[in-house]
């Protein structure tokens, strides 16, 4: 470390202690521009046996429990260094020079797992449901989706996940030692959007090291230092796959595919469906070529949004089209189509496709009146009874009643013959 760094450091450990309060919120807006501070912080915390390294995680543990947001995030942006240096140091055996490290990775998640009364907080998730669009996927492009009566059953139901309460920590231990990284990173991805290039970079970097250390992978990466392995969590791994997703998105993409390989060269090595799952769902969703995201501005996560298309077809078949149609057929004039001419009856074709047109039926040309009378002397009182077609009825009632008097004279129809 150099002496220019060094004093950087000590001049930003002086100036916090005397500051007074009015000033606290001036000077966290300024302080993430300060991108020396930051890179000579980054240099302490690598450098387990430097002096400064107690009084700076001692100062940052003073801007983490200020209550400034600002000065919570300068902190945070530090958390996965943090992570690799306890991680490498815990893996070597050498626990003495981690102590203000561990000191500082506990207090900021008992600070985290209460609320400001003090109470134990109980964090919450619902899970989206594939059936309602999202901003990541449109149920018209999944394909149906059968509406069975269990599902009809649940259907505007939502699952919630629930995490915590957590309890309270003294000492890190082998035992609990993941719970507690785990919940940190989890803390970390909530603030995602507002870490600096730098921390993501850093992210990407220490997930490849912890994955790789200590197998056949790490001379390929060419990673030096530790040669020990680094046990890991599956819930550990899913949360620094939520991380790398983000970074893909925002500007480190070849640092990301890296580490995207590594989390799945390890998760295969360990078996943890988890982090398989994840990953592989990540690498299956990822474009072909990298995305030109720039590395200021708006972070988000960029998706294609599929046009809404109807899921009913304008032409389908539905109870209310049937019966649409029966009602047209009945409140059809007297028209032309009616006719007794030669015995032949020309009937509409009722087409449930909405289709115009009319055409003879089908078998219908050798049908003459006497074969129909009965079906028309019942349709006579339905006919005239029904509310609908009260209006439109006399001239059917007179047709139906001529052919009866007709049948009553003797008159032969057109169409019969005698023997």
């Amino acid at each position: 470390m150099f002496t220019s760094e060094k004093g950087v450091v000590e001049e930003w450990l002086s100036e916090f202690k005397t500051l007074p309060e009015t000033s606290l919120l001036n000077y966290a807006t300024n302080l993430k521009d300060k991108n020396s501070l930051v890179s000579s912080l980054y240099k302490v915390i690598q450098e387990p046996q430097s002096e400064l390294l107690e009084p700076v995680c001692h100062q940052l543990f003073e801007f983490y429990r200020s209550g400034e947001e600002q000065l919570l995030r300068f902190t945070l942006q530090f958390l996965p260094e943090l992570i690799w240096c306890y991680l490498a140091v815990s893996a070597s055996r050498n626990v003495h020079s981690s102590g203000c490290i561990e000191a500082l990775l506990l207090g900021v998640y008992n600070l985290e797992i209460v609320d400001k009364e003090g109470h134990s907080k109980v964090l919450s998730f619902t899970i989206p449901s594939l059936s309602k669009p999202s901003v990541y996927h449109e149920p018209s492009s999944i394909g149906s989706m059968a509406l069975t009566e269990s599902a009809l059953s649940q259907h505007g139901l939502s699952k919630v996940v629930y995490s915590g309460p957590h309890p309270q920590r003294e000492m890190l231990t082998a035992q609990n030692r993941f719970e507690v990284l785990t919940f940190l990173l989890l803390c970390y991805n909530a603030a995602l959007t507002y870490m600096p290039s730098v921390s993501l970079q850093s992210l990407c970097q220490i997930c490849s090291r912890i994955c790789v250390c200590g197998y056949p992978r790490q001379h390929v990466r060419k990673y030096k230092g530790v040669s020990s392995r680094i046990p890991v969590s599956s819930g550990f791994m899913v949360q620094m796959l939520t991380g790398i997703y983000f970074a893909f998105y925002n500007g480190e993409w070849d640092l990301a595919q890296e580490a995207l390989d590594d989390v799945i060269y390890r998760a295969q090595l360990e078996l943890y469906p988890e982090p398989l799952l994840v990953a592989n769902a990540i690498k299956a969703s990822l474009p072909h070529v990298a995305m030109k995201s720039s590395k200021e501005g708006t972070r988000c996560i960029q998706v294609e949004i599929t046009p809404t298309s109807s899921r009913i077809s304008r032409n389908a078949v539905t109870s209310m089209s049937i019966r649409g149609h029966r009602w047209k057929r009945h409140e059809q004039p007297d028209n032309n189509n009616d006719t007794t001419e030669l015995g032949i009856l020309v009937i509409p074709e009722i087409s449930v496709t909405n289709v115009a047109g009319e055409r003879t039926g089908n078998g219908e040309k050798g049908r003459t009146l006497g074969e129909i009378d009965a079906q028309h002397m019942q349709g006579v009182q339905e006919t005239a009874t029904d509310p609908r077609t009260d209006s439109k009825s006399l001239p059917e009632i007179r047709r139906q009643k001529s052919v009866r008097k007709m049948m009553e004279d003797g008159i032969n129809s057109p169409g019969r013959v005698q023997f």
